[in-house]
């Protein structure tokens, strides 16, 4: 059985392929991106490839600046090629679980203003149905107990998620509130209600947007078109 960052190393590379030289790319955020900025870097050194990335997160830009990428803000750009990022689950429809980086405000926003989006993931992120994977909730941190109230009164098992006693705050200064959901049935209705409910910045509900999934698995990387 391979390792799991072996595996994600694997799709890292395999994602950098469709790289090419003049792009504009958003750079997404999480253990399996890291490999894939990591390659980049590689082929800007040794290609001289002249593009631009796009970063979902500080640490994604502080990564991809540190091995000679030159990053700008969404609003600096005119457009992006090619967005590709990690997810943490993925279900047989294509739809898929993002936020355990605390990131998906900043992914989503790129995501949508994207050309073609790419998911990188090792196998144990395929799954039959969502929700096994905590769904990650950015909220305005004014009003957030009240905010878990409902949640909880909705029997969505919310919590908010910490580092100690300390609240895990995003890139944008909000919290982070995981329901704890086990799965979820009908997810573009959640996702609906989630976005009328005041409070909730985004949720990490990932629908209809990915074109490519880059899948480690044992015998190699398999590339499957979502759509």
């Amino acid at each position: 059985m391979k390792h799991q960052d072996e595996l994600k190393q694997s799709v890292g590379k395999a994602a950098v392929k469709f790289i090419e030289d003049g792009m504009t790319v958003g750079l997404g955020t999480g253990s399996t991106v890291k490999f894939m900025v990591d390659a980049l870097g590689e082929r800007v050194k040794s290609e001289h490839l002249s593009i631009v990335g796009v970063p979902t997160s500080e640490r994604t830009r502080e990564q991809a600046n540190s091995l000679g990428i030159k990053t700008k803000g969404l609003d600096e750009i005119d457009h992006i090629d090619l967005t590709i990022d990690g997810a943490d689950e993925i279900n047989r429809t294509f739809q898929g679980i993002k936020g355990g980086g605390a990131a998906h405000l900043w992914e989503k926003i790129v995501a949508i203003n994207s050309d073609k989006n790419m998911w990188i993931v090792d196998s144990s992120k395929m799954v039959d149905e969502l929700g096994s994977f905590p769904l990650p909730l950015e909220v305005i941190p004014y009003g957030s107990h009240q905010l878990l109230k409902r949640l909880d009164a909705k029997g969505y098992h919310p919590k908010f998620r910490m580092n100690g006693d300390q609240y895990v705050k995003t890139d944008s200064n909000n919290y982070v509130i995981d329901l704890h959901l086990g799965q979820i049935e009908r997810p573009h209705h959640l996702a609906l209600e989630l976005d009328q409910m005041t409070g909730i910045v985004e949720h990490g509900l990932f629908l209809d947007l990915v074109n490519t999934v880059i899948v480690g698995r044992e015998d190699g990387p398999q590339t499957i078109q979502a759509r």
